[in-house]
């Protein structure tokens, strides 16, 4: 690619969309399926798995390298670059001597240090563009590693993709999109291109669109979509691939706001503002008085050699405002957190108290 994808990225005027089948089954495939996106909306990479890493060893895992050629043939083709999984210097070599413009390192690999050293090595002195997955498991600090040990290879062509968290048999997702975590990426590295992948998130197509307006909603940077000509009979993936035809209605549904607005409408935000932050000091005193009353409780523990946790008391506190979130107007994932937090802190102020000599803060 001439200039630089991140470039290309954060200049789109509009969700910048990389689709394209969960794997490469055939050539005719690939083909028909680049055919119709381009016919069908507006996309701007194609993507096909090419190596598939699979939790058991008896499921598809990809066709490999002869089906590199498919993709790029159907990227020319029609007019589009290409990009694909790597998980290791093969996989790496492989698909830059096919043509393959772009690669994307895959969650199960990002959260391996030493696979993506290895990658990273396998790239230095290249100008290709790294297209990074969070790592399976919700660690920001693993993620953001990855990032630093591209960069420590010369490559800063780096663009970010939220595919969500395992978790345990959710019920909704595939994988939970956890939004605080890409936030909080946001942070780290402002400069570096967000994109989602509602497939993997919500693991059925039905969910494609509530995901998609998520992040949109967020002021993600762009999509990358599972596009397959023949869903239902995909050999991986299935439930969560849509044809070119959903595709093109998902793009076509999406409202996609602006981050600015004008000086009216900023006036009135920065006054509601002004009141948001009163309230937040209020809070934020009354949680400090709140402390200072778990310390009086942590020096009645102490000079009555009672424990810190006390569990009945703790299931009674969390149950009753639990109840009441209703009443509050918030969520009851919110009250849990809130409280969680606010148990979690009082712990460590009564810890102090208790075991002065060997706790800090």
């Amino acid at each position: 690619m001439k200039n630089k994808l991140t470039d290309k990225i954060l200049s789109n005027s509009n969700v910048f969309v990389i689709a394209g089948p969960c794997s490469a089954e055939s050539s005719d495939q690939v083909a028909q399926i680049s055919q119709e996106i381009v016919a069908n909306s507006e996309v701007q990479m194609l993507r096909a798995g090419i190596w598939k890493p699979r939790t058991h060893p008896d499921s598809f895992e990809g066709l490999g390298v002869k089906a590199l050629p498919w993709l790029v043939e159907a990227g020319k083709k029609n007019g589009l670059p290409t990009c694909t999984e790597v998980a290791n210097k093969a996989h790496v070599d492989a698909a830059l001597n096919a043509g393959v413009d772009a690669l994307w390192i895959g969650a199960r690999t990002t959260v391996n240090p030493f696979a993506v050293q290895e990658i990273a090595d396998a790239l230095k002195g290249t100008n290709t563009p790294i297209l990074i997955k969070n790592p399976i498991n919700p660690d920001l600090e693993l993620w953001l590693g990855a990032f630093e040990r591209f960069n420590k290879a010369g490559l800063d062509d780096l663009t970010a993709i939220h595919r969500g968290f395992s978790i345990y048999n959710h019920a909704k997702y595939r994988n939970v999109p956890s939004w605080e975590i890409p936030i909080a990426f946001k942070e780290h590295r402002p400069e570096v291109p967000m994109l989602c992948d509602p497939s993997h998130i919500s693991g059925n197509r039905n969910l494609l669109l509530e995901v998609s307006q998520n992040a949109m909603d967020l002021n993600f940077d762009g999509l990358m979509i599972e596009t397959h000509p023949n869903p239902d009979q995909a050999w991986s993936d299935a439930k969560q691939q849509i044809n070119a035809n959903g595709l093109r209605d998902l793009l076509q549904k999406l409202v996609l706001r602006q981050p600015d607005f004008s000086q009216d409408v900023a006036s009135m935000i920065e006054e509601i503002r002004e009141k948001v932050s009163v309230l937040d000091d209020q809070l934020f005193g009354l949680l400090s008085e709140r402390m200072q009353l778990s310390e009086e409780v942590g020096v009645l523990k102490r000079e009555n050699n009672i424990t810190i946790l006390q569990q009945e008391h703790w299931s009674k506190l969390i149950t009753k405002r639990l109840s009441q979130s209703e009443s509050y107007h918030l969520t009851p994932q919110f009250v849990r957190i809130l409280m969680e937090a606010i148990h979690q802190e009082s712990i460590r102020h009564q810890t102090r108290i208790m075991n002065p000599r060997t706790n800090k803060f």
